[in-house]
């Protein structure tokens, strides 16, 4: 059996295909890496070279989300029979190892056990427009090293055991919680303005194509227009939060396993996702990793 894949889906995201592609092609080899191309975009498919790549119709359709992790859950739950560990998630999430554990993410998979389903703290890499502003080119941490709390992303997404994960990835059917010191997953979406913005324009011209309304149409607020906001403000905001001396995320953890149980009557499990408003300043050991 092989170590682990890693399974993702896309639709027009270069920037974050490449660095997807990059990162978890150099840890896991590109043949077990899992690509998704919704759309059948040539550009998607010239990133992913050398990967394993499922073309799907892109025409627009209402409950994105339900069809997407209903075909994410398929896929996850055929691979686990053939790796002992799947990592899962949307096209802008990295999971990430700290380098003070001295282990890589496949030396970190090796040790864990099978039979599970692990749980890595959710950061959210935010771009300060007023003082980072070298570009990002081969590397993301780095010219970016500011991370905030975000427990909305401390997701279920390495899989070694049946379940089934929801929509969005937030929550799975598997009851117990397990965590490790030393993981993270890093969210990029705030990374860079421009590719912020860029990014958002493709979405609601998406979801402008098609009828019906949120619920409808099943996808994340963000995609719709009228629910997006002022992408500068948003960006200049970040400045704002207050900054934690160090970087210990063990209080995070101790809340997560803490406030675990049942979410509601749904047969998912979840932890309370109340956070702080907070950021910190990476250590220079995480610098060139994605």
């Amino acid at each position: 059996m092989q170590l682990a894949a890693a399974v993702t889906m896309v639709r027009d995201d270069a920037f974050f295909l490449r660095a997807w592609v990059r990162y978890y092609g150099q840890l896991l080899g590109r043949e077990n890496c899992y690509v998704i191309n919704h759309g059948r975009a040539a550009e998607m498919a010239d990133i992913a070279e050398g990967c394993n790549i499922i073309g799907i119709p892109g025409d627009p359709h209402r409950n994105f989300d339900i069809k997407r992790w209903g075909l994410l859950n398929g896929l996850v739950g055929g691979l686990r029979r053939y790796y002992g560990h799947v990592i899962v998630g949307d096209v802008d999430e990295l999971v990430v190892v700290d380098p003070i554990s001295w282990q890589t993410l496949p030396q970190l998979l090796a040790a864990a056990p099978t039979g599970q389903v692990l749980t890595p703290v959710g950061l959210e890499v935010v771009h300060h427009i007023d003082r980072e502003q070298d570009p990002i080119s081969d590397t993301i941490l780095g010219p970016r090293r500011h991370v905030r709390p975000a427990p909305n992303y401390s997701k279920p997404c390495i899989i070694s055991a049946p379940t089934k994960i929801a929509r969005g990835g937030h929550f799975s059917q598997y009851p117990k919680l397990h965590t490790h010191d030393h993981l993270y997953l890093m969210h990029l979406k705030y990374c860079d303005f421009t590719v912020y913005s860029e990014a958002m324009n493709r979405r609601n011209a998406v979801v402008s194509d098609i009828s019906g309304s949120i619920k409808d149409i099943a996808v994340g607020r963000h995609w719709f227009s009228q629910e997006r906001g002022d992408d500068r403000a948003l960006f200049e905001g970040f400045a704002g939060l207050d900054v934690v001396e160090g970087f210990d995320m063990t209080l995070l953890r101790e809340k997560m396993h803490k406030s675990w149980g049942p979410r509601g009557d749904t047969g998912y499990y979840a932890f309370n996702r109340r956070s702080r408003a907070v950021q910190f300043i990476l250590p220079d050991r995480f610098f060139g990793l994605i």
